[in-house]
């Protein structure tokens, strides 16, 4: 009698909750790409990918996961913000001997929290699971993310299932290995929800509707959602101690995220013990729009990286 692994593969069915990266494909530069694989899979929604880049070295290296923006309901593991070139972060990350991990992640309209928090996990636990194939170092890797993805960032360094229970911990993808980080990068994510759940949101230019990403992400009636809204708050975790090293890194004129968010979680990581930086960033709205800094931001924030990944 077949084994239940093996009755799967041979009937496609159930599908596997993930699957083994393709053979990289190699640059003219020597980096190798593995784009697209599958890293978890739901039934009713749309397999997770992730891509990898890995730059030419004689070993494993270091990783980082980069978690991108669009207020949880929008966005794409291939594009940073506008205001950052693709070329800057991939070449500043790989420049420096590091490998990059792009990843999607379910939208809230397609599930609430903490389904994304549950992607950002298996991601990080098939990066783990699959580092030898990869050419990764399992025990060296970080989070980096801007905005939604800052909030995701901060998230998957701090909740922890032997502190935290399993609930955020999610059961998609990998399932035996770790997903903790040595170091987290934090652009103007969001840190204490229900500090801001009633603040009114800027319009779109064109005036075109848009749903309250807050109302989106927390899902659920209004009676629970400050409740949720905690659950969902990197500040809820950050005063238990045991943080990694934290870069925040936040416009002083963000009118989206404003720039009390990170000073709040700078202040509880702080008070907890914890190694904390935060980069004010003079003029700069959200995304750093207005901000001449960029390129700074983004040298200092993979010096950050490669120097605790490194050590």
């Amino acid at each position: 009698m077949p084994s239940p692994a093996a009755a799967q593969s041979e009937s496609g069915w159930p599908p596997p909750p993930f699957r083994t990266p393709s053979p990289a494909t190699t640059g003219i530069d020597g980096v190798r790409h593995f784009n697209g694989p599958t890293y978890a899979t739901s039934p009713g929604y749309r397999p997770r990918l992730l891509d990898v880049h890995v730059p030419p070295a004689d070993g494993p290296v270091p990783a980082v996961v980069w978690i991108h923006g669009g207020g949880w309901l929008e966005g794409d593991r291939r594009y940073p913000p506008p205001t950052v070139p693709v070329e800057l972060l991939h070449g500043a990350v790989l420049g420096a001997g590091l490998a990059l991990v792009g990843v999607d992640y379910r939208h809230s309209l397609e599930a609430p929290f903490p389904a994304q928090l549950h992607d950002v996990k298996a991601a990080l636990r098939y990066v783990r699971h699959h580092a030898a194939d990869l050419g990764i170092d399992a025990e060296r890797i970080g989070t980096w993310g801007e905005s939604a993805g800052g909030h995701l960032a901060a998230l998957a360094g701090l909740v922890r299932a032997d502190t935290h229970g399993g609930g955020l911990e999610g059961v998609e993808g990998v399932r035996e290995a770790g997903s903790g980080v040595r170091a987290v990068v934090d652009w103007y994510g969001v840190s204490d929800i229900e500090a801001i759940l009633d603040q009114r949101l800027p319009s779109l230019p064109d005036g075109a509707p848009y749903p309250n990403p807050f109302e989106a992400l927390l899902g659920g009636p209004e009676s629970e959602r400050r409740e949720r809204a905690r659950v969902a708050s990197p500040v809820t975790y950050a005063a238990d101690g045991g943080a990694p090293p934290f870069l925040l890194v936040h416009g002083r004129e963000d009118q989206v995220v404003p720039y009390s968010q990170s000073e709040a979680l700078a202040r509880v990581l702080k008070d907890a013990g914890g190694d904390v930086t935060l980069r004010p960033v003079e003029g700069a709205d959200h995304i750093f729009l207005g901000s001449s800094e960029v390129p700074d931001i983004v040298a200092h924030s993979v010096e950050f990286l490669r120097g605790h990944l490194t050590a």
